[in-house]
């Protein structure tokens, strides 16, 4: 058994005793549905399985506690985040990732900090995990989720476009807030797709 995978193996059972069972079996199948992406596409199939697998480290506690920690550990919290609590999860689960769990690799720890909002110019591991997050085959809400995961597998950009348009029409439908790192996100995407601006103006 090389290095990384007795690190793989070890940060499972790490990952077992912290997060509930359907947290664990979610990230277990992100780890894989990365790796499926990162051989699409020719990426590192470690490092994919490494961020699938740990992008969600940071959710073993509940939102109010994970703003605390966040706080504790001077981790930046903007005043968006303050009103969008649930998408903090992806901050402190990169410092836990590389303060608790000893992962050092910068495009890992990028990866799962960026896997809830999304952000302009993201590295193909951070566009990887975003949409492995949202097609993996145990999730069955999103009403587009046979397109978007044929369209995963054909072009991460153009894949990237859609769901943060889904994400973005959802929230203004139901009127969530909406971070401006995923506004930021839905911008940059759809310039390089060369769309109009549909959402414009519905908030």
């Amino acid at each position: 058994m090389d290095n990384q995978c007795s690190q793989i193996m070890i940060l499972r059972r790490k990952l077992q005793s912290k997060l509930a069972p359907m947290r664990y079996e979610h990230s277990i199948s992100v780890s894989f549905t990365c790796m499926n992406l990162a051989m699409r596409y020719g990426y590192d199939l470690d490092r994919a399985e490494l961020a699938g697998l740990m992008h969600d480290c940071g959710k073993r506690y509940s939102d109010e506690i994970i703003l605390k920690k966040c706080l504790k550990h001077g981790i930046e919290v903007t005043d968006a985040e303050y009103k969008a609590l649930p998408v903090l999860h992806a901050k402190y689960g990169a410092w836990l990732a590389e303060h608790k769990y000893g992962i050092d690799d910068a495009e890992v720890l990028s990866a799962i900090r960026c896997h809830t909002t999304g952000k302009p110019e993201m590295s193909v591991l951070d566009k990887i995990l975003y949409i492995a997050d949202y097609i993996e085959p145990r999730r069955y809400k999103a009403e587009n989720l046979p397109v978007i995961r044929r369209l995963a597998y054909e072009d991460l950009d153009k894949t990237m476009y859609a769901i943060l348009a889904g994400t973005l029409d959802y929230l203004k439908k139901k009127g969530g807030n909406i971070d401006p790192m995923t506004a930021d996100a839905y911008e940059y995407f759809r310039k390089l797709e060369g769309e109009p601006n549909e959402l414009k103006g519905n908030g």
